[in-house]
């Protein structure tokens, strides 16, 4: 028997592959077997809003001022980034810059 993933929707593991796709008869979720593989391997591909990706170490400039939840921070557009550290969760890029250290989502960088 085949090693199919769990269904990322319902988490059942009734699924089956067709094709490109792997798809899940219990709720009818469809996705592409390429994703699968890639989340299966655990390493998660974090790219930023030009679609580049992302790897420790990278340096990256922020494409927008930013508002620093609970602060009369503002981080402004422009700014470059040296160092970062890709994490996992919400906000996958971890840096530190004059003002202190932010977690930050890679939607709002672009690699430097």
């Amino acid at each position: 028997m085949q090693n199919l993933p769990s269904c990322p929707q319902c988490t059942l593991e009734n699924t089956y592959l067709d094709g490109d796709n792997y798809i899940c008869p219990d709720c009818t979720f469809e996705w592409p077997a390429t994703a699968a593989t890639e989340a299966d391997e655990g390493s998660k591909v974090i790219k930023d809003a030009n679609g580049n990706v992302l790897v420790d170490g990278d340096a990256v400039i922020l494409i927008k001022d930013l508002k620093v939840k609970g602060s009369s921070t503002v981080l402004k557009k422009g700014t470059k980034v040296k160092s970062i550290s890709l994490v996992d969760g919400d906000h996958e890029v971890d840096c530190k810059m004059d003002g202190g250290s932010f977690m930050l989502k890679a939607e709002f960088l672009k690699k430097a």
